[in-house]
């Protein structure tokens, strides 16, 4: 019979070390690269992505956001900070929409007209000349955030790319790219998360101050 210390669930405490050593590694690792990537020249161009995200809400115009994969999921968390998180001391928010959110107009789209212009059709639809539209990629290659890009400047879209490794297609078709070349997709959806957050509360805090000012005069 097995004892509790012979049940095959005994832990070799010199794996485990090594284990624990590799990850601690890693950790530093990561953070290392994730520290230097935010000590790049891309930082410097975020606030032109505040000031416009800011005029968007002043004139109520729409902020739109597209990523694939993880990109698109980062694409919707933007859109709840922008929607509620950057207004939550005055009680308003932007008027945002993630177009990678609803997923029968995404696969009817896809299925229909090609994964290409899940997109870019959206915007023919739904989008007006003003409004912002914010990609996210990783590589910058993605035909459906080129043909985002494309469609939105064709419309008068202000149009923001936040990209990773050599920013690719998008790079040169974004009024304004916000490049972190770096060669690594965690890091670069990390990115694009740090530079949504920055923008989310620079927001809430000009929109209070806003509100501060209203009130005293």
């Amino acid at each position: 019979m097995l004892n509790g210390n012979q049940n095959g669930n005994q832990k070799n405490p010199l794996v485990e070390i090594s284990i624990n050593g590799k990850m601690e590694g890693h950790i530093r690792s990561y953070a290392r690269k994730l520290q230097q990537a935010l000590e790049l020249d891309a930082m410097t161009i975020i606030p032109q992505l505040g000031f416009a995200l800011l005029s968007a809400w002043r004139s109520n115009k729409t902020v739109y956001l597209c990523g694939n994969g993880g990109s698109a999921g980062n694409a919707i968390h933007m859109a709840n900070d922008l929607i509620y998180g950057a207004g939550m001391k005055v009680g308003g928010g932007i008027n945002v929409e993630a177009l990678s959110a609803n997923p029968a107009v995404v696969t009817c789209l896809a299925n229909d007209l090609g994964y290409d212009r899940i997109y870019a059709q959206q915007l023919r639809v739904k989008a007006n000349a003003g409004d912002v539209l914010i990609v996210l990629s990783g590589s910058g290659n993605s035909a459906n955030i080129v043909q985002a890009l494309k469609v939105g400047n064709e419309m008068g879209m202000k149009t923001f790319a936040i990209l990773g490794y050599s920013g690719g297609k998008c790079k040169e078709i974004a009024q304004v790219p916000i490049h972190f070349p770096v060669d690594d997709m965690q890091i670069a959806e990390d990115l694009q998360l740090i530079v949504g957050h920055i923008c989310m509360q620079w927001l809430c805090e000009e929109s209070a101050k806003e509100s501060k000012l209203m009130a005293v005069n």
